[in-house]
């Protein structure tokens, strides 16, 4: 009996032996192939993806805001893990120039479109010779995709014949496939400009045959609408084509570069039923801006998931300052401020304007933190091939600073000292150091006071904030400091003269070579 408890207490201690065995030979399996797929990610270029919200307040981020009412989690979490940026600015306070201004890393002023913005029947903006970020990054073996608001202007098929008379049948000419990217779903304009029509790699998903409008905050333009463009479930929609583009392609030998430029928090002001009174504001607004955290944080589940977001770099910006559509008496009721301290808010010159969010995350080279950095948009172009040693030719991305330094990331690249901000009236601004000269009367934009208005007579023509000791731009020092004010109209007017702000060969601005918002600039107008 004794031997048979022993031969069997052997046979225990052989299976153990060689289920140990077993495990061990399986865990360093898994730990060797978990390690070579960690190698192969860390190996390979990162992944890039620049998220672009629409009219979303620098104050609507409660890690931005200590006083915000309405609780980003996702993009709080995202800050706590990338680096925030406090003195990042659209190169525009409106859509359209911002987005070109992205893409080219060009001053929008230096296209053909001065003022504004443009719709969602006009014709490209982008010259077909001009290189974007996106077709850069092809030439280093990038796979390409933007997927969300385009209004950057296309040719719809027999456009020429008329608004009435497009072809929706028959592909788009000159739109994100000419830019550079390989894939491309989403809508030409604003989510409140017509037609309300998904285009998918250049041909319209469906026909439009019917027309659709509404009103309030809720308000889109009356205009052509397909079946399969329903308002309400744009923004889930263009999220499930994000997540699936990135989970199709997170195993691919080849990095991509994503572009996702929402519609939201943009007018028509839609949440769906589960973000309704989610912020507790009695106001849409804040419900949508949960939304926009909502989709902000799919995306960054879906990296996680697929195991690619230690090398993945994720920029999160806005392309300008909040819409007084948003209702801020209202807000103020619930003390909610989306533009934080800052004066105005979107389409005008003061820093409620431009001034937005910017958070960059990268974990595999890039520790968490803030950084006080002068930041355009603009500069997203430069960073991203300065941290891919990419050269750039002269003519391209002219206005284009990287910021890779404040990223703590070494670089031989000229870093940000000045910047040139423009309202949605065409209005210039210029930054350097803690001074601000703004060359007009007014806001530049639609707050208080209005330029060329009963509100704007008898104001300076210009007017000089030292930001440091002014944040919201109440004292004009402009009969102070004249010889000040002088020196930045001319440095202003000679980055305007030469094409670009960065170093290299003077280049043309498209276009008017005078045009009416320049008669501050002397030798110009």
């Amino acid at each position: 009996m004794e031997i048979i408890k022993e031969i069997n207490l052997k046979r225990r201690m052989c299976r153990n032996n060689r289920t140990t065995l077993f495990y061990v030979i399986v865990c360093a399996f898994v730990f060797t192939s978990c390690a070579q797929e960690k190698s192969k990610e860390t190996n390979k270029e990162p992944n890039i993806i620049f998220i672009l919200a629409d009219d979303l307040g620098y104050g609507d981020i409660s890690s931005y805001n200590e006083n915000s009412k309405i609780q980003t989690a996702n993009i709080d979490k995202l800050a706590s893990q990338g680096v925030m940026f406090t003195d990042a600015h659209t190169s525009s306070a409106v859509c359209t120039p911002t987005r070109y201004g992205i893409l080219t890393g060009r001053y929008n002023w230096r296209s053909t479109l001065k003022k504004g913005v443009i719709k969602g029947f006009s014709k490209a903006l982008i010259k077909k010779d001009r290189k974007t970020i996106a077709s850069v990054l092809k030439t280093k073996g990038y796979q390409t995709a933007a997927i969300g608001k385009w209004h950057l202007g296309w040719d719809w098929a027999n456009i020429d014949a008329g608004m009435s008379e497009v072809d929706y049948s028959k592909k788009i000419k000159n739109g994100p496939t000419t830019n550079g990217f390989d894939y491309w779903f989403g809508f030409n304009g604003s989510l409140d400009m017509a037609p309300y029509v998904w285009v998918e790699n250049d041909l319209p998903t469906m026909i439009p045959t019917k027309y659709t409008k509404n009103t309030g905050q809720k308000m889109w333009r009356n205009g052509l609408t397909s079946d399969d463009f329903v308002h309400e479930e744009v923004l889930p929609k263009i999220t499930a084509k994000t997540v699936d583009y990135i989970t199709e392609n997170a195993n691919s030998n080849a990095p991509f570069f994503l572009y996702m430029p929402l519609p939201a928090p943009h007018t028509p002001i839609l949440p769906t039923d589960a973000f309704k009174g989610k912020s507790g504001l009695d106001n849409p607004y804040g419900d949508f801006v949960l939304m926009v955290d909502w989709v902000v944080g799919e995306i960054m589940k879906t990296l996680e998931e697929q195991g690619i977001a230690e090398n993945t770099i994720l920029v999160f910006t806005s392309d300008n300052g909040c819409s007084p559509q948003a209702n801020f008496k209202q807000l103020e009721t619930k003390g909610h401020d989306p533009s934080y301290v800052f004066r105005g808010h979107k389409a005008d010159i003061f820093e409620g304007g431009h001034r937005v969010p910017f958070i960059v995350r990268w974990p595999l080279k890039v520790k968490s933190g803030k950084s006080d950095q002068l930041v355009c948009t603009t500069d997203f172009f430069a960073t991203v091939t300065d941290a891919l040693a990419m050269d750039i030719e002269d003519n391209v991305a002219e206005d284009s600073f990287s910021f890779l330094p404040a990223l703590k990331i070494k670089s031989k690249a000229a870093v940000r000292e000045s910047i040139v901000h423009h309202s949605i009236n065409g209005s210039f601004a210029y930054r350097k150091g803690n001074y601000k000269a703004i060359f007009c009367p007014g806001s530049g934009g639609w707050s208080f006071p209005k330029i060329n208005t009963d509100q704007a007579k008898g104001l300076p023509e210009f007017q000089l904030y030292n930001l440091k000791n002014d944040i919201a731009e109440t004292n004009n020092l402009h009969s102070k400091e004249p010889k000040l004010l002088e020196q930045y109209r001319n440095e202003l007017a000679q980055i305007v003269l030469k094409g670009r702000s960065t170093e290299g060969a003077v280049q043309e601005n498209d276009g008017e070579k005078r045009w009416p918002q320049l008669k501050w600039a002397r030798g110009i107008d």
